[in-house]
């Protein structure tokens, strides 16, 4: 048995990165920018008063337990 050694060259072309634009990584950034936004809102922020609910509670009481867990102060 022979062992073939592999050069440098085909190992680097062997590690080829998939062409992404810049158009489609912004998207990217901006869609979790925003779904993160969205999450800290209303997991740190939507509390009756400031709700854009209004006096509508489900979404606090839906992830009340969540808040705790996370160490956002609630009540």
């Amino acid at each position: 048995m022979t062992l073939s050694a592999v050069s440098p060259q085909d190992a680097t072309r062997a590690l080829a990165l998939p062409d992404v634009s810049v158009v489609s990584t912004a998207l990217v950034l901006t869609a979790t920018v925003l779904v993160a936004a969205l999450a800290y809102y209303f997991l740190g922020y939507d509390q009756g008063a400031v709700s854009i609910f209004g006096d509508d509670t489900h979404v606090h009481e839906f992830i009340h337990d969540s808040r705790h867990f996370l160490g956002f102060p609630c009540h």
